[in-house]
C-alpha cells in the first residue's frame, strides 16, 4: 500500500509544483499581442456600453427637472441628439479629432474607416464607439440647460454642429495629439474637453435664449415656485444614479488598455476614486446647503454628485482616496455657489448643468497638478482658457446666426402652453383654461 501511495503521490506533487512554477512564470509575463488586443477591445466596448447608458440618465434627470408640460420634448431631444451625434461623428467628427497632424489644430473632413490590426492594440470600431459616446455626452449637457423654451429642430441643428465640428476640434487638440498635447496639457477623461465644452456651449445658448417666461421678476427675485416646480424628484434621482454608474465607464475606459496587471490595477483605482469623488460632492453639497440655507437641498445634493464626478474626471488615477473625496467635495461646493451666481445674473439653467459641468470641470482640470507631478498649473490654465473661450465664442456665433435666421425660441403662446403640446403634440398633463 505504501509503495502504491508513493507511486501516486510523488508524481502528483511534482505536477502541482511544476504547475505552480509555470503559473509564476506566466504571471511575470504579459499576455500575447492578440490576447491584449481582445482585452483592450472589450474594455472599450463594455465601458462604451456604460457611457451610452448615461443617455438614459440625462433623459431622466432632465425630464424630472423640467415642469410637467415639457417632459416629452426632453425625451425627443435626448434620443435625437445621440442619433445625430453618432452620425456626425462617423461622417467627419472622428477624423477631425484623430486626423490632426502632430501639434496641429484640426484634422480632415472625411468619414471614419476601419483599419484594425493587432499591432494597434484594439479594434478600430471599438475605439470609434467609445469616443462617439463621449461626443454625445457633450451634447447632452446642452439639452437640459435650454429646456422649456428652445425649439426642437434648431436644437438638433446645433447638436449636429457641436458633435460634428466644435467638439471634435477641441478633442483633437489634446487626445488627437494636437497643440495642447504638445504643450503638456493633461485631461485624462475630459473634465474640460467634454464637460466644460458642453457647459460653455450651454452658457452661450442660455445667454442668447434668455430665461423662461416669468422665471425672474424685474427686481431679480425668483418667481413663485409653483410654475417651475420639478416634475419628479425621484426621476431626477434615478437619472443621477445612472449617470454615476456610467461614469465608471467614462473614466475607467479612458485608461485605454486592460491587457496587463498594471492596467487592471489602474482601472480599479479609477473606479474607486470616481465613486469617492461623487460621494464627496454629494455630502459637501448637503452640508453647505444645510449650514447656509437651513435646508438640506436634495437637488443640490444630486447636482453636487455630478459636480464631484466632473471634477475627478480630469485625473482619476493619481489621487489618493482622500484626495479624490476632497476634489469631489470642492466640485459639490462649486455647484451650490455656481447655481447662486447664475441666479444673481438671471441666467436660466433649468437643470444646473453649467455649474456642474463648466465650473466643476474647470476646477477639476486646474487641480490636476495637485496629484500629478508631470503637469503644471500654467499649462492646465492654458488648456482651460483656450478650450472654453473657443467653444463659447464659436457657439455664441452659431446661436446668433440661428437666432437671426431660423429662430431658436418658442413664441410666448407656445411656451405658455408647454413644449410637449407645441413641439411633439404629446399631452401628459391636464390643460386648464
Amino acid at each position: 500500500m505504501t509503495k502504491l501511495i508513493n507511486k501516486i503521490s510523488v508524481p502528483l506533487i511534482s505536477s502541482i509544483f511544476l504547475l505552480s512554477m509555470s503559473g509564476t512564470a506566466m504571471a511575470e509575463t504579459t499576455v500575447s499581442a492578440e490576447i491584449g488586443f481582445i482585452f483592450n477591445t472589450l474594455l472599450f466596448l463594455m465601458c462604451g456600453f456604460l457611457v451610452f447608458f448615461m443617455a438614459c440618465g440625462f433623459a431622466m434627470l432632465e425630464s424630472g427637472m423640467v415642469t410637467s408640460k415639457s417632459v416629452s420634448v426632453i425625451c425627443a431631444k435626448n434620443i435625437g441628439l445621440i442619433s445625430i451625434a453618432g452620425i456626425m461623428f462617423w461622417m467627419f467628427g472622428y477624423n477631425l479629432a484623430y486626423g490632426i497632424p502632430e501639434g496641429g489644430y484640426i484634422g480632415s473632413f472625411v468619414p471614419w474607416s476601419d483599419s484594425s490590426a493587432v499591432d494597434t492594440g484594439y479594434a478600430d470600431g471599438s475605439d470609434w464607439y467609445f469616443q462617439m459616446v463621449f461626443c454625445a455626452t457633450t451634447v447632452s449637457i446642452v439639452s437640459g440647460t435650454l429646456a422649456e423654451r428652445i425649439k426642437l429642430w434648431p436644437f438638433f441643428l446645433f447638436a449636429a454642429i457641436l458633435s460634428g465640428i466644435i467638439y471634435p476640434i477641441v478633442m483633437g487638440w489634446q487626445w488627437g495629439g494636437g497643440w495642447l498635447a504638445s504643450a503638456g496639457f493633461s485631461d485624462f477623461a475630459g473634465s474640460t474637453l467634454v464637460h466644460s465644452t458642453g457647459g460653455a456651449a450651454a452658457l452661450a445658448g442660455a445667454l442668447m435664449l434668455g430665461p423662461r417666461l416669468g422665471r425672474f421678476t424685474k427686481s431679480g427675485a425668483p418667481a413663485p415656485l409653483k410654475p417651475f416646480a420639478a416634475s419628479s424628484i425621484p426621476l431626477v434621482t434615478v437619472g443621477v444614479f445612472i449617470l454615476w454608474l456610467g461614469w465608471f465607464g467614462f473614466n475607467g475606459g479612458s485608461q485605454l488598455a486592460i491587457g496587463t496587471a498594471d492596467d487592471a490595477i489602474a482601472v480599479s483605482t479609477i473606479f474607486l476614486n470616481t465613486f469617492l469623488a461623487g460621494a464627496g460632492g454629494v455630502m459637501a453639497a448637503a452640508t453647505v446647503t444645510r449650514l447656509n440655507f437651513g435646508k438640506t437641498d436634495v437637488v443640490q445634493m444630486l447636482n453636487g454628485c455630478i459636480g464631484g464626478l466632473v471634477a475627478i474626471t480630469a485625473e482619476p488615477l493619481m489621487p489618493s482616496p482622500l484626495a479624490a473625496i476632497l476634489i469631489g467635495a470642492v466640485g459639490g461646493v462649486i455647484v451650490v455657489y455656481g447655481t447662486k451666481l447664475l441666479f444673481s445674473l438671471k441666467i436660466d439653467d433649468v437643470v444646473g448643468a453649467i455649474p456642474a459641468h463648466l465650473f466643476a470641470g474647470i476646477w477639476g482640470t486646474l487641480a490636476v497638478p495637485i496629484t500629478n507631478p508631470d503637469t503644471s498649473f500654467g499649462t492646465q490654465l492654458l488648456g482651460v482658457i483656450s478650450i472654453n473661450v473657443f467653444v463659447f465664442v464659436v457657439a455664441l456665433i452659431v446661436w446668433s446666426i440661428m437666432k437671426a435666421t431660423i429662430g431658436i425660441r418658442l413664441s410666448k403662446e407656445a411656451e405658455t402652453k408647454g413644449t410637449d403640446v407645441t413641439e411633439t403634440g404629446v399631452i401628459a398633463y391636464a390643460i386648464r383654461d
